[in-house]
């Protein structure tokens, strides 16, 4: 029998996925942080890995919350059938809170966004379910602590109507990835009042969380009801000094393409835009098809690149659609030991550059690095539990 069934060509760009890095991960937070739930954190396209692969890999770990920023996010992974409790915390003036309310997403609120929740409930004539953020230092959203007991008071009068149920209490903490800094304390001190005054007030809250992952790792006295966990999930680490696997966890990312192009050059060659690298010998140079249309930052020059068993350094700046690297010899090209074709993987797991270098090399964050690459890059998802890997 003939199968008709095309197969996909290869991809020439791809970030390959292990979900079972994300279960791990999960459940090293589940057991980490218990009898606290988890909140697996899956905005931005769950920091670029995929929002509905990875939140049903988290679920099935343990996980038993989902949080997003944009209700939009959050109303994709309804209409993928994902029933499981969501949270969307960050709003504007045309955020379609009746669809969300609709969709039983919970919506974190600082303020100004409860009159137009109430008015989106009155009109269904669903209640919303609201968690309120207090601003305990970080300074962004969440209400202010002068204001904090009208709002709650405002809610709850809500609440007597019928038209919303206040489910949370919560705040973020702003400098958890630097565990020495005192502010931590003084954020867990007035997130705890601020608590106090919602139960003096009648509040009767499901879930009061504060903690992202590096107060998860970090301080178990902030764990409260649940830990909101977001880049552990990723298998990547808060804290500089600390690798991923010192803490247990495994990146779930690797991405890779294969070199496009090999040449010998002689000495005193320029490289890429701005000529700001020069060859200092006879050299071969490599291309990669990525580059910052890919999401890899222009400013990366000197980030990692493993080909055929070695690492090179990325010279000369990063172009929108490649880079180069200096394989530091000659008698490569036109040879069997051309590398046109052979993987090159920017960073990944075990035995591969790592998303901090890379993110040391621009100037940045691991946070970064992955959330940017960008959509022309495939997506592929892989199992190694299923492997046997």
């Amino acid at each position: 029998m003939v199968n008709d069934q095309q197969v996909p060509p290869p991809a020439e760009r791809l970030a390959l996925i292990d979900l079972a890095a994300v279960r791990h991960n999960v459940r090293h937070f589940v057991r980490l942080t218990s009898p606290a739930r988890v909140m697996a954190i899956v905005k931005a396209d769950a920091y670029g890995h995929g929002a509905e692969q990875v939140a049903r890999a988290a679920l099935e770990a343990g996980a038993t919350w989902l949080g997003v920023a944009h209700i939009s996010e959050a109303l994709a992974l309804r209409s993928a059938g994902i029933s499981a409790p969501i949270l969307a915390w960050l709003h504007t003036v045309d955020t379609p809170f009746a669809e969300a309310v609709a969709a039983n997403v919970d919506l974190g609120l600082s303020g100004w966004e409860l009159e137009s929740v109430v008015a989106a409930a009155r009109e269904l004539q669903i209640p919303a379910r609201v968690h309120l953020k207090i601003d305990t230092g970080l300074g962004r959203n969440g209400c202010p602590e002068d204001k904090w007991e009208a709002f709650v008071g405002r809610a709850l009068a809500y609440q007597e109507e019928g038209l919303l149920r206040v489910v949370g209490i919560f705040s973020h903490f702003s400098v958890a990835d630097e565990p020495e800094r005192p502010e931590t304390d003084l954020q867990l001190e007035k997130f705890r009042t601020a608590v106090a005054v919602a139960e003096d007030a009648g509040v009767d809250h499901e879930v009061r969380h504060i903690a992202n992952t590096p107060a998860a790792l970090s301080r178990p006295d902030s764990h409260f009801d649940m830990v909101r966990v977001g880049l552990g999930m990723y298998g990547l680490s808060p804290f500089p000094e600390q690798s991923p696997d010192e803490l247990g966890l495994r990146p779930a990312m690797t991405l890779k393409t294969t070199i496009a192009n090999c040449k010998e050059v002689p000495a005193g060659q320029g490289v890429s835009y701005g000529l700001r690298y020069t060859t200092q010998e006879p050299t071969t140079l490599a291309l990669v098809p990525l580059g910052y249309a890919d999401g890899v930052p222009r400013v990366g020059t000197g980030g990692p690149v493993w080909v055929d068993g070695n690492v090179y350094p990325v010279v000369g700046r990063i172009a929108m659609d490649q880079m180069v690297i200096d394989l530091k010899a000659t008698g490569i090209a036109g040879t069997g030991k051309d590398l046109v074709g052979r993987e090159a993987v920017l960073f990944g797991g075990v035995g591969m550059p790592s998303v901090d270098e890379w993110a040391e090399a621009c100037g940045s964050i691991n946070y970064e690095i992955i959330t940017r690459i960008s959509s022309r890059v495939q997506r592929k998802y892989t199992d190694s539990e299923e492997a046997g890997l």
